[in-house]
């Protein structure tokens, strides 16, 4: 039965008490926010994105889901709200020189900080780890934090120099009401460009319909003896097709009658220099011989 050989149980052993609420690390919490990927779970790696809510994804993921929405993912609602490639904007991250990757305590001799973070703010030095509030610009896509956006306030990338609003300022994993902020912001911007499409699909139709209407005129009669001299490379060969209504549709007009009724060679005429007239068939050098001609010669072609 237990309890023998002069053990003594404690209270706890004998009686069950409520189970106790489990708690979150924070600092791994930070961890999994700031240094893997939302979608895929994986260590974040260049080419790093983010979305229009601030979440961090690796690019290659994201792509992977585009392509193939059907297959089963353990986040697939962090992405459900990106729609194409559009939606995503690489980020320009500054690099931390203080990081020296996953294998700097391989045999684990070493102490291991944990708060340490694989990119920096240019301006200020802080650290993206989490302790400290980031954003991005959805122009440039450079990285600054909060402090370095508040203490130096300008309309111009600190990086990049590219010009940015304040619309543009996305901030990176922030609170749950920030989210919500974004996505109302996300929503508006969404449904502008949309009224912007149809009011240019509507200015471009009305654009259409006058020119459509102007094309249903009648065009002018073309001489059928000058277009068949255009082949046969005759003097019409220069004439163009028919111009304004006018003065010179009317001398270009006469001009196709006359040739048309003529119907003389090119290479008869004296005002035309050789180099001209050896463009067309017509002429001696496009002529051959009975020296250049070849025989007829069979080919069978089986091979045994």
């Amino acid at each position: 039965m237990g309890c023998d050989g002069g053990t003594i149980p404690k209270r706890h052993e004998l009686v069950k008490g409520p189970k106790k609420v489990e708690k979150v690390d924070k600092n791994a919490e930070l961890a999994a926010r700031w240094k893997y990927c939302a979608l895929s779970q994986e260590r974040l790696k260049r080419p790093i994105v983010s979305c229009d809510l601030g979440r961090l994804y690796n690019k290659d993921a994201v792509i992977e889901y585009l392509l193939d929405k059907t297959a089963e993912r353990p986040n697939a609602e962090a992405v459900t709200h990106i729609r194409g490639i559009k939606d995503i904007k690489e980020l320009n991250l500054t690099d931390n020189p203080e990081w020296e990757g996953e294998r700097r305590n391989t045999k684990g001799d070493r102490y291991e900080d944990i708060n340490c973070g694989m990119f920096i703010c240019p301006v200020v030095g802080l650290e993206m780890n989490g302790k400290h509030r980031f954003c991005y610009l959805q122009t440039c896509g450079c990285v600054f934090s909060d402090r370095a956006m508040k203490e130096v306030k300008t309309e111009i990338c600190h990086k990049c120099g590219d010009p940015f609003k304040d619309e543009d300022v996305v901030g990176l994993n922030g609170t749950k009401e920030e989210v919500e902020k974004l996505k109302e912001k996300m929503e508006e911007r969404r449904s502008k460009a949309k009224t912007k499409k149809s009011k240019k699909s509507k200015a471009a139709e009305s654009v259409t319909t006058p020119s459509e209407s102007k094309g249903d005129t009648p065009s002018p009669p073309v001489d059928v003896a000058a277009g068949s001299s255009l082949q046969n490379g005759d003097e019409s060969s220069q004439s163009a097709v028919d111009g304004p209504s006018g003065s010179s549709s009317a001398s270009k007009g006469s001009k196709l009658s006359s040739s048309s009724s003529s119907k003389r060679s090119i290479q008869k005429s004296e005002e035309k220099s050789e180099v001209f007239k050896s463009l067309f068939t017509t002429h001696s050098s496009a002529k051959r011989t009975k020296d250049q001609t070849s025989n007829w010669v069979t080919h069978t072609p089986y091979h045994f």
